[in-house]
């Protein structure tokens, strides 16, 4: 076998020779020759040479004929002693025995540098591989050759395990020594970028599981909470189905908007709920027209079905009650609607009138013409055809309590000292009949807050309203007669007779009337004629106010 540095010769031993070793301190061959990567296994140690320190003169001269090795600067040098370093003068020692053939002094050294193999084996622990926890990225792995040998190690031994699969092993995510296999970059274990890129995948791969859970369980939730919120505010109110059953009545408030209407028969349980009602209303377009009154509705009617009943005359049978209206004259609509003979109404109520709810306020001097006056409030009732006419009135009534008792008649009538809450009713029933348009009625409860003044000297007291003298007379006209006649009308109502207030109400007032009365406009007028819809004229002195009549006779004798 020919190996690099060495010939067939007996030349010595190339510097780059594997068992040359390194130079050792005194430029001889090293103790100690270097790892080769394969392993032989040791052949037992030699006798040193006897004569390491025999030296010869002259060249190789053998039996067999010795070969001199090529000098490239043409000096022989003389061998050196493979264990002691040193190179015997055989030039200078005539009595030197001659140097070792070169293939003894290489097998010398063989057997020498299996002998330190075999002291190092025998001192030192036999070599194990490092565990991959253990391991060093940086420091590459030994080399073994697996394959059959001599080599007295090549015995069978446990192989390390599989590693574990990443996505099973519980171990630390920051461990880069997992596979034992050199890589790309020569260093024990895989790239450091590549295992760091896997475990940066791994740890990717579980936050995006774990956001994706996150985020279904939200929109899971989100979903199941909204979808009640929705149907509880926006989706479809829960509602009767049918015409429903059986008989109500049912007072709308005036001025009450859809929503206070629903609210309403939802108490009742006319409806449902408040909602089923707006949403039907939203899909009628008469929905809009519906007026605050009594109804006589059923129970557990659908909303839609509510709003066709409220909607339609026949079915509701409304009877409407216009504002100003006497008494006398509801009585006549009742009689009507109910077809009842005539005065049938009228006797009811003065034979029942304890009975149909008046406020404990309500005055019933004898003087007072109808108790009932003033307390059938203006607005539309639903009036069945089987209705009784005390039924009638008292819903009326009661409508009245309720809106008297909403602007709080009695406090009210306190403010202005007044007497009674009778007495600030009768003031917005005066109002309601003198005034002809809504605009002019805080200045019209004015002027009939500066005539009750006792010091005035326009009127000295009295009211000296035609209105009154009409109720009393039970008529409607402008022709009263002149002012002597009316002087000797003797009637508690005649104001132009008698000071102050009259006994009670002399109509119905509306809600208009009744909040001027409570809350008249600030003035000094003492007269008032309303030339037209546009301009009614106020004047504070009788002088004043004879222009203005002349104004009114002018524009209205133009007109004729």
């Amino acid at each position: 076998m020919t190996e690099y540095g060495r010939g067939y010769g007996s030349e010595p031993w190339h510097p780059e020779d594997p068992l040359y070793g390194e130079q050792g301190p005194y430029g001889g061959q090293a103790q100690q020759p270097q790892w080769s990567g394969r392993q032989s296994a040791p052949h037992p140690p030699q006798q040193p040479d006897p004569y390491p320190q025999q030296q010869y003169h002259g060249g190789w001269d053998g039996p067999q004929g010795g070969h001199v090795p090529y000098d490239p600067y043409g000096q022989q040098q003389p061998p050196v002693d493979p264990y002691t370093g040193a190179s015997p003068d055989y030039y200078g020692t005539p009595d030197a025995y001659p140097p070792p053939h070169p293939d003894h002094l290489r097998q010398q050294a063989q057997q020498a540098q299996q002998a330190q193999q075999m002291q190092q084996t025998q001192e030192q622990p036999r070599y194990q591989p490092p565990h991959p926890a253990q391991q060093s990225p940086q420091q590459p792995e030994p080399y073994y050759d697996d394959g059959p040998g001599d080599d007295w190690r090549a015995g069978p031994e446990p192989r390390e395990p599989e590693p574990e699969h990443a996505f099973f092993a519980d171990r630390d995510e920051d461990d880069e020594s997992d596979d034992p296999d050199p890589g790309e970059d020569g260093r024990g274990g895989r790239d450091r970028r590549g295992k760091n890129n896997k475990k940066n995948k791994r740890r990717s791969g579980r936050a995006c599981l774990v956001v994706f859970l996150l985020f279904a369980g939200a929109a899971g939730t989100v979903g199941y909470f909204g979808y009640d919120f929705i149907v509880s505010h926006f989706g479809l109110s829960p509602d009767y189905e049918g015409e429903g059953s059986g008989d109500i009545q049912v007072d709308i408030p005036d001025g009450s908007p859809l929503s206070e209407m629903a609210q309403i028969l939802q108490e009742k349980g006319v409806i449902k709920s408040a909602g089923a009602f707006t949403e039907a209303a939203g899909e009628n377009a008469k929905a809009q027209s519906l007026q605050p009154g009594t109804y006589t509705l059923r129970k557990k009617m659908s909303g839609a079905a509510a709003i066709e009943l409220m909607l339609d005359p026949k079915s509701r049978n409304g009877l409407t009650i216009r504002e100003g209206l006497r008494s006398a004259d509801v009585y006549k609509l009742i009689d009507q609607k109910l077809h009842l003979k005539a005065g049938t109404t009228k006797g009811v109520a003065k034979s029942d009138a304890k009975n149909l709810g008046l406020p404990s306020w309500a005055d019933d001097s004898p003087k007072i013409k109808d108790p009932l006056e003033g307390f059938l409030y203006p607005s539309t009732y639903s009036v069945g055809g089987k209705a009784k006419p005390d039924a009638v009135l008292k819903q009326m009534v009661a409508r009245a309590n309720q809106v008297y008792q909403r602007y709080d008649l009695e406090g009210n009538a306190r403010k202005l000292h007044l007497s009674s809450p009778m007495q600030l009713l009768t003031v917005a029933s005066l109002t309601q009949a003198e005034g002809k348009y809504k605009h002019d009625f805080v200045k019209v409860a004015r002027v009939v807050y500066n005539r009750l003044k006792p010091n005035n000297t326009e009127t000295y007291g009295l009211l000296d309203f035609d209105s009154t003298v009409n109720y009393a007379k039970s008529q409607s006209t402008l022709d009263t007669g002149s002012v002597d006649n009316l002087r000797n009308f003797n009637d508690p109502y005649n104001t132009y007779k008698f000071k102050g207030l009259p006994p009670g109400p002399i109509g119905n007032p509306g809600e208009v009337a009744l909040k001027s009365a409570i809350d008249p406009a600030k003035g000094n007028w003492y007269y008032f004629v309303s030339i037209n819809p546009e301009k009614t004229l106020f004047a504070e002195t009788n002088e004043e106010h004879e222009r203005n009549r002349r104004i009114y006779e002018k524009e209205h004798g133009k007109a004729k």
